[in-house]
């Protein structure tokens, strides 16, 4: 099997180099893995693509690339470096959870779209982080033990196509050491309600005045079986997901109010 990892901590991150291993042990002894990743952190961007600007690519070793751009930029810059287009696309491993509405500002997640919308099998891998494992030697160690059954079971559960979208999977590791993972758990995306992310001033020696952006408190739970919640009571989520954005439950109620006019 070959596999593109990519991620949107920068080529540098630790979580890179985790889900590195967990590609190579997924891809077997005959398969190859190659690193396509951001140059520079880019986290928040979601889906973004340097769609106005060219991008600088640099190659660092005969598999391995670092892209001054986003997330998804990476995944359109492997086809080009990549002679043979991969079998599977792994973007991760987060530091920090994509769970809940996080999901819809993760460039860790936009490689994954990225790729599905190229018909590339994807899947995003994401670590939370809590007081049961910031304290660890090894943030990542729930990730690194449960990540290879974790792709696996992407894996085996397939890719299935809707409406001509492609399936990609959001998997996020528990905030607690690998001996205290309950296992695998498929879960919908779930919401830690209004207002994820906020604006909060502060002055600067100028006298200019600055604006900070962050979320809410990670460890609000999210509703029962979702995967934010799950994950706080120690389960890793996979959630199956496609870039299809429409809200079907709403198209006959809004079907009958045109038709009304």
């Amino acid at each position: 099997m070959r596999i593109l990892i990519t991620n949107d901590d920068g080529i540098a991150a630790p979580g890179l180099a985790v889900l590195h291993d967990i590609a190579h042990a997924v891809a077997g002894p005959g398969g190859d893995v190659w690193t396509v990743a951001p140059a520079f952190e880019q986290s928040g961007v979601g889906h973004c693509i340097s769609y106005t600007k060219p991008v600088l690519a640099q190659k660092r070793d005969a598999r391995t690339f670092a892209v001054e751009g986003s997330p998804a930029d990476t995944v359109l810059a492997a086809g080009h470096f990549m002679d043979v287009p991969p079998d599977l696309v792994l973007s991760g491993i987060n530091s920090g959870n994509n769970s809940a509405e996080n999901t819809v500002y993760s460039g860790t997640i936009g490689a994954a779209m990225e790729a599905s919308l190229a018909g590339i099998p994807a899947i995003a891998l994401s670590q939370f982080y809590g007081p049961r494992n910031t304290g660890l030697d090894d943030r990542f160690e729930a990730s690194r033990q449960w990540g290879e059954r974790a792709v696996r079971a992407c894996l085996a559960a397939g890719f299935a196509r809707a409406e001509g979208y492609a399936l990609f999977y959001n998997v996020n590791f528990p905030p607690v050491p690998s001996a205290e993972v309950q296992g695998l758990k498929a879960t919908p995306q779930g919401y830690r309600g209004d207002h994820a992310f906020q604006a909060t001033p502060m002055d600067a020696p100028n006298r200019r005045t600055y604006l900070c952006l962050h979320g809410k408190d990670q460890q609000r739970p999210t509703a029962p079986g979702t995967d934010a919640m799950e994950n706080l009571n120690g389960w890793v989520s996979i959630t199956p997901m496609r870039c299809d954005l429409t809200a079907r439950d709403q198209m006959a109620g809004l079907d009958a109010v045109i038709k009304a006019l």
